[in-house]
């Protein structure tokens, strides 16, 4: 096999609308996509995934030991919060979540938000990757 035939076999684009969505643990009202990942394309060192929070929903206290997060509003209003310092992002605000750090992210406007997330290491959803708090 060549290496134009392999590198053909291997898929690096994706669409939103062509990723199943799930609902993430510790999360409500909360639809996730993961968009890039070991699945879709084969990222090993970096997730990207695409969600959808539905008013007064969000993230509950959590933390990801080993795991940064970026979260990038697209739309919407939130609160993000984490060692506590509070942020009300709008659309075009990032915020970190350092690994293992407790954070919070609920939406406060009247409309759904859009927020892209990135975590490095990859998180993928895994149980033993999370730290609930109540």
């Amino acid at each position: 096999m060549t290496a134009s035939a392999g590198r053909a076999a291997r898929r690096y684009h994706v669409r939103e609308e062509d990723v199943p969505g799930y609902h993430p643990a510790n999360h409500t009202g909360t639809l996730n996509r993961r968009l890039i990942s070991r699945e879709t394309v084969g990222a090993e060192s970096v997730e990207m995934l695409i969600g959808t929070i539905e008013r007064g929903n969000g993230a509950l206290p959590h933390a990801h030991p080993g795991i940064d997060q970026i979260c990038y509003l697209l739309a919407g209003t939130a609160e993000a919060e984490v060692d506590g310092q509070r942020f009300t992002m709008q659309p075009g605000d990032s915020c970190f979540f350092p690994a293992g750090m407790e954070h919070v992210f609920t939406v406060t406007s009247e409309t759904p938000v859009r927020v892209l997330v990135i975590y490095t290491p990859p998180y993928e959803e895994n149980p033993e990757r999370v730290i609930r708090r109540r």
